[in-house]
């Protein structure tokens, strides 16, 4: 399935007037073996999160929290550049404390609902990413780079500290790297990005979609209640202390044990045979 997304609306019919010619969808959707990529599809503007983008990838999301036929979720990007942060002729044009708020809200719950979604949801990075665009790549659960791809929180650079992009960033990387990024501003090369911890994988860009095809595949594969609770409790635990974790991860790990679906899988191990998920 393709879904074409855009902010744009068709006139009234009521007009005389001729229909100027459809804008450019800005995300896009598509649909196959259980994966959903959304691709952003800004191009020319660097692929920045304007707002508009920001709300039509909330709204996919939302949709995708409770699509039971997909089991992971891909976000790529059309053109050069992955993404390039926020839009900032759209910030300058909107001055003031409220609008300021309001778009970093919106970009903050945009990239909770990522780490959120009960599905693993995997960049695919063909470009350069920076600011809020690292930001996205670190929000993701995994992260494929091209040899080509690019990382920077360079917002020292213009008198605006990445402090949003530095919750998601310092989570996945050391706090010496992470402040390595936050206070040179300097691009990071892919891989460098690698063995910072910021992706997972570098491989040369004609091998990029195989390779995260392989990793959605591979993921589409298993359980999507164990891939449900697993996601849910990495992120709930990695932010308790030791003991907390482990009584955490002890009380997940029976629940798990009671499902349905770790019964069949132990017993499909057992029996050297392929497991039938019921997702119970």
């Amino acid at each position: 399935m393709m879904r074409q997304i855009a902010t744009n609306r068709p006139e009234s019919t009521m007009s005389a007037r001729p229909r100027p010619a459809e804008a450019a969808p800005i995300l896009l959707r598509h649909d196959r073996d259980g994966i959903a990529t959304l691709t952003l599809n800004r191009p020319d503007a660097h692929n920045a999160l304007s707002r508009p983008l920001m709300t039509e990838i909330q709204a996919e999301l939302d949709r995708l929290r409770d699509d039971d036929a997909i089991k992971a979720v891909v976000i790529a990007a059309a053109g050069a550049t992955f993404c390039s942060g926020h839009d900032l002729k759209e910030i300058r044009a909107t001055p003031g404390r409220d609008a300021y708020a309001a778009l970093f809200a919106q970009c903050s719950r945009m990239m909770q609902s990522i780490v959120l979604l009960p599905k693993p949801v995997i960049a695919r990075v063909q470009g350069t990413a920076t600011a809020a665009g690292c930001q996205f790549v670190a929000s993701c659960d995994l992260a494929v780079a091209s040899s080509a791809a690019r990382f920077a929180t360079p917002g020292v650079n213009i008198g605006l500290f990445c402090s949003t992009p530095m919750v998601a960033l310092s989570r996945n990387v050391s706090r010496k790297q992470a402040m390595e990024m936050l206070l040179l501003g300097e691009l990071l090369d892919a891989d460098t990005a690698l063995r910072f911890g910021l992706v997972n994988r570098v491989v040369p860009p004609a091998a990029l979609d195989e390779t995260v095809w392989d990793f959605a595949l591979k993921i589409a594969a298993k359980s999507p209640l164990t891939l449900r609770i697993g996601k849910e409790a990495f992120y709930r635990q990695i932010e308790l202390d030791l003991a907390a974790a482990y009584d955490y991860a002890s009380t997940v790990m029976t629940d798990n044990m009671l499902a349905r679906d770790a019964e069949e899988g132990i017993d499909a191990f057992l029996g050297k045979r392929t497991p039938t998920w019921r997702g119970c």
